[in-house]
């Protein structure tokens, strides 16, 4: 079977559903090929921190209503440092922007709402999807589906499927630069129908790092630093939340309200880019061109600004001939990945307890945290990284 489109999105996940809803605000058709089925994408767990930028966009992409009737504003965040008092970083202080809780999965519940409500293509259970002549002028797509051999032929390609996906390995392996850092440790997080304690804190305890975070008035979501080979049956909810509060001070401890998990997973952290984000008419998006680790809450961001740009540099080709921002796109994404991926690293090493950490690099840590707490240009600085850059024109 044949067919064409203007734009190919591979991956259904809120990357490619979120420029598949823009490009079509913008009169530009697409169609997304997912790997996986729609019940699948909506079981993912992931980010819930969103910067003031992204909410923005979202607002004006007409995706505002569920977030602003459900999502948290807070300030900025808390970071609590054994036996020291708790300092906020402000955004809403320091970078004029608060920030938002609010979980990917209803972001993606959304997304898939709107696209089907507008008659978006979506294909679910696209099997052995191939890339071909991305390079070239006329690009397609090959694909499996329901038993039967598809070819989508298009204009561009948008790759939004991931750190796993076929997009990027596409690309010729000596055109692809890649950077990658692996943490010597991973995340025990766990979901909870219990109130959460109210806002976003970061706890470095001697234990090792813990984190409190929220989705909405009834849905908690909590992390603990754990090592790689931590097995999670060795983790039941009693250990968890006996560890969880070990690591915050007495008086966030007792605000903890318990309860059974109805998620448990353990993620490792790194950091990985790849450059650039273009190869001929293929674009790479948010997790196919680079991974943050979670301490800096950049990854659904990134995706979104990323998301952004091509939007932009999509609607400018074809409603103008202008390919400006489609020349640009990689170096400028680029910029605010590089940012994020900075805060990500530094916020990560100044909060975890690393397995070869000695006596002076603790002290070291301590200090620096003491300095940011008496410094309100250093305050000032990480709330501005915190609640996002802003997108360039």
């Amino acid at each position: 079977m044949q067919q064409r489109t203007q734009v190919a999105i591979i991956g259904g996940g809120p990357a490619g559903l979120l420029l598949s809803h823009m490009l079509h605000l913008g009169g530009i058709k697409s169609v997304v090929l997912e790997r996986q089925t729609k019940a699948y994408v909506l079981k993912r767990i992931r980010a819930g921190v969103l910067e003031y930028g992204s909410v923005k966009l979202l607002r004006n992409a007409g995706l505002g209503e569920r977030l602003d009737r459900e999502g948290h504003v807070h300030d900025g965040c808390f970071i609590v440092w054994q036996d020291r008092e708790p300092l906020l970083v402000s955004t809403k202080e320091h970078a004029g922007k608060p920030m938002w809780s609010h979980g990917q999965t209803a972001i993606t519940e959304e997304l898939y709402r709107v696209r089907e409500r507008d008659g978006g293509s979506i294909v679910e259970e696209a099997d052995n999807v191939r890339l071909h002549d991305i390079d070239g002028a006329a690009p397609k797509v090959t694909y499996d589906w329901n038993g039967e051999s598809r070819t989508l032929s298009c204009d561009f390609i948008a790759g939004c499927d991931g750190f796993h996906g076929v997009s990027r390995r596409s690309i010729p392996a000596s055109l692809v630069r890649t950077f990658e850092r692996a943490y010597p440790f991973g995340w025990l997080g766990i979901m909870s129908e219990t109130p959460p304690v109210g806002e976003v804190i970061y706890a470095r305890h001697a234990r090792g790092f813990a984190l409190a975070s929220l989705r909405n008035p009834m849905l908690s979501r909590y992390y603990i630093q754990c090592s790689l080979d931590s097995d999670i049956a060795e983790w039941p909810d009693e250990r968890f939340w006996d560890e969880l509060k070990q690591r915050f001070p007495p008086g966030i401890a007792e605000k903890i309200v318990t309860g059974p998990s109805i998620e448990k997973s353990i993620a490792p952290l790194r950091s990985f880019v790849a450059e650039p984000m273009r190869y001929g008419r293929l674009f790479l998006a948010g997790d196919a061109a680079h991974i943050v680790p979670p301490t800096g809450a950049k990854g659904l961001n990134l995706a979104i600004s990323d998301v952004f740009y091509l939007q932009r540099a999509l609607i400018e080709h074809f409603r103008n001939g202008d390919d400006q921002y489609l020349d640009s796109y990689s170096d400028m994404a680029l910029r605010r990945v590089w940012g994020a991926v900075r805060l990500s690293w530094q916020l990560t090493k100044l909060l975890h307890v690393f397995p070869d950490e000695d006596a002076f690099e603790s002290r070291i840590k301590a200090s620096e945290f003491d300095y940011l707490q008496a410094s309100p240009k250093a305050q000032a600085a990480l709330a501005e990284q915190y609640a996002g850059l802003p997108f360039e024109e």
